[in-house]
């Protein structure tokens, strides 16, 4: 019953390269989020600093473990 609604995909493991380009975009995508968290900060009603602290720090954590993954593979980030 559960095949009826579920469609099954295999599973292709990526490459290196593959990998590298990923592990580069994902850190564009969190420095961009960050920058756009700051901004929002800045005109942050009281209610909201709060949000955007932790969620600033989560995605500082976030782009400080990617950042130790590239460089443990010796990628440059433009």
């Amino acid at each position: 019953m559960y095949s009826e609604f579920v469609k099954e995909f295999p599973i292709i493991d990526k490459s290196d390269l593959e990998k590298d380009d990923e592990l580069i975009e994902n850190i564009k995508i969190v420095k961009t989020t960050l920058s756009n968290m700051y901004n929002n900060l800045q005109f942050a009603d009281s209610d909201l600093i709060d949000y955007y602290t932790y969620q600033i720090k989560a995605e500082e954590a976030k782009y400080n473990y990617l950042i130790k993954q590239a460089k443990k593979k010796n990628l440059k980030i433009l």
